[in-house]
């Protein structure tokens, strides 16, 4: 196995060997971190050794211990957040850790003398000043501006609080103190220290200090997690950026029917330094999530990945790759991500398509059965559709949309009708009577394939509108020049064949249960069943990602992305109002960022 490991690591490029190792070490420190803080919080419940007590207390004052034992709990506590931001590779994680880890070497010399212990945090020192070249990950600009904001707005928000409570109980004060002494109090409340003033009963003391400790927990955890969290990528890509991507696309379109996704606007751009390759991703939760197989010349694949990688590495990003093919996926195995079977695309072969035959039974009867009810369809180019037609098309979109969310990321484009596609195949669908109950889009395919994008159906319309446009479709496309035609994605497809099969054991039954669990949200089933009507091949595609540990971060910015998993409207919109004024700063910080590489 270790030999396997080291040949895996000789096909990788120098520069690719030494972030993939910094990746490694980074990992591993930070799970020392978080050890390290966890064994000082235990240290603290623990009871103290008696004999090391007693020496040490012979040179600090009883009050100074307690203290110390406090400040130890939250100096383990912070070091054990900081443990996440270390992983990422963040530099304000390292610098806050290596300061902590110094303080913990003192205070559990304070607490206790607890010598271990400082030993350990002595440990870590020495190992993060050492290892300070693996943690690079550039901040967010605005998360900096928003750290000190909501430092200031806790603090301000704690001292008033603190005040306010000691005004409230101000007679049972002992005497008559001023009220810069309640400032004063409330403010090393805050720090988890006594303050000057005192109280005619401890219960009271103990409740301004039970209020006050937990605004100072809160202005340093807020501030924390808006700092080392994985910095944003401004969604979307420059007029240079489509242009060169289609350039790609024109050559190296045929390879993926995923490859003219990589235009939606929402995905951002990473082009090896030769230009010859490039990958479309998007920041979604700090997961980079590259969709489909990368665009370009597969010689330059390595470089295109290499880049992103790089990239992720330097903002704090979780890699992840959705969707791509076989190919694709052993490529990136060389690269150090794993790769999971993830389903198969269902992909028709047009010249040997037909409806005859006992199974296509079920799409002939749901054809012919559209037909008689008086329902016509038009197949064409966008380019070649008149202007009424294709201002239907667009109004269709959004009117026959299933709910509000527009869904789909890795084989969705996002848009009907838009200029810049006049290559697209638009199929539309008329009852009767003339009304628009159906249409379809699908999106080039190098330069002989297309590939489905857009399904919209009127709920009201007769069963089998969609096997109707989907046979309209490839019935049209010799004179579309078209021979092949990606339908959609089926999610774990395997499992669904061979679940009922003889000899499928307990493991596959389960899955099989799980995803006919998950059916009812999110139609799995439903999907692989439609698909595997019209007879296609099966395609497989890959997950691919770091290390299994890695599933469920990537998983749920996958569901995100696809819109599965959506914020609800007035949350999105409070944090909208919230963030407006970091906005301009985050802007001018990125462009600033991009100019000076």
């Amino acid at each position: 196995m270790q030999a396997s490991r080291e040949s895996r690591r000789r096909l990788l490029p120098g520069r690719l060997q030494d972030l993939l190792g910094s990746w490694t070490a980074a990992a591993w420190i930070a799970r020392l971190v978080t050890l390290t803080g966890f064994v000082d919080v235990v240290q603290v419940v623990l009871p103290p050794a008696r004999h090391r007590l007693q020496l040490i207390m012979e040179l600090v004052p009883l009050g100074g211990v307690q203290t110390a034992r406090a400040a130890t709990v939250a100096v383990g506590l912070l070091l054990m957040y900081l443990g996440t931001g270390l992983h990422r590779g963040k530099r304000e994680a390292w610098l806050l850790a290596s300061v902590l880890a110094g303080v913990g070497v003192g205070l559990n010399v304070v607490k206790g003398f607890d010598v271990d212990s400082a030993a350990l945090s002595g440990a870590v020192v020495v190992l993060l000043v050492t290892t300070r070249d693996q943690f690079r990950a550039v901040a967010d600009p605005v998360s900096r501006w928003r750290a000190v904001g909501a430092c200031a707005a806790f603090s301000a928000a704690g001292l008033m609080v603190g005040v306010a409570e000691i005004a409230v109980r101000s007679q049972r004060l002992v005497g008559h103190p001023p009220v810069h002494e309640w400032v004063a109090h409330a403010a090393l409340g805050m720090l988890g220290l006594d303050g000057p003033l005192r109280f005619t009963a401890p219960s009271l003391q103990d409740t301004v200090a039970l209020t006050t400790g937990t605004m100072g927990l809160l202005a340093v955890a807020v501030p924390l997690a808006l700092l080392l969290r994985p910095g944003p990528r401004r969604a979307g890509q420059s007029a240079e950026d489509e242009l060169r991507l289609r350039m790609l696309l024109q050559r190296y379109g045929s390879l993926d029917s995923l490859g003219y996704f990589s235009l939606r606007q929402d995905k951002s751009v990473c082009f090896s330094r030769s230009g010859k390759a490039a990958i479309a991703y998007r920041v979604v939760s700090g997961v980079s999530l590259a969709a489909g197989d990368p665009i370009g010349d597969p010689e330059a694949w390595p470089a295109a990945i290499g880049a992103w990688l790089h990239e992720s590495r330097r903002n704090g990003w979780t890699p992840a790759v959705l969707g791509c093919g076989e190919r694709a996926g052993q490529v990136y195995r060389r690269h150090g991500l794993d790769a999971i079977e993830l389903g198969d695309e269902a992909i028709i072969d047009v010249p040997a398509f037909e409806l005859d035959g006992r199974a296509m039974r079920s799409v002939r009867q749901a054809v012919a059965r559209v037909a008689r009810a008086g329902y016509r369809c038009a197949v064409a180019r966008q380019r070649d559709l008149p202007a009424d037609q294709l201002a239907a098309a667009r109004h269709a979109a959004k009117a026959l949309r299933d709910g509000t969310v527009e869904r789909g990321f890795s084989m969705a484009l996002s848009r009907v009708g838009d200029p810049a596609d006049p290559e697209n195949v638009l199929v539309l669908a008329w009852d009767s009577g003339g009304r628009l109950r159906g249409l379809l889009q699908f999106v080039p395919w190098g330069t002989d394939g297309l590939s489905l994008d857009t399904m919209r159906r009127d709920r009201n319309a007769d069963n089998g509108l969609i096997e109707f446009m989907v046979v309209a479709t490839l019935q049209a496309a010799a004179e579309l020049g078209v021979c092949r035609v990606s339908l959609n994605f089926a999610i774990l497809r395997s499992v669904f064949e061979r679940a009922n099969r003889i000899g499928a054991g307990p493991v596959l039954r389960a899955w099989h249960w799980l995803l006919v669990l998950a059916s009812r949200f999110w139609q799995i089933e439903s999907l692989y069943r439609a698909n595997a009507k019209y007879q296609p091949g099966w395609r497989p595609r890959f997950l691919c990602l770091p290390t299994l540990r890695h599933l469920p971060r990537v998983g749920f910015a996958a569901l995100r992305a696809e819109a599965f998993v959506v914020t609800p409207a007035s949350l999105a919109q409070l944090t909208a109002r919230l963030a407006r004024p970091f906005r301009r700063h985050s802007e001018r910080a990125e462009d600033r960022l991009i100019r000076t590489g």
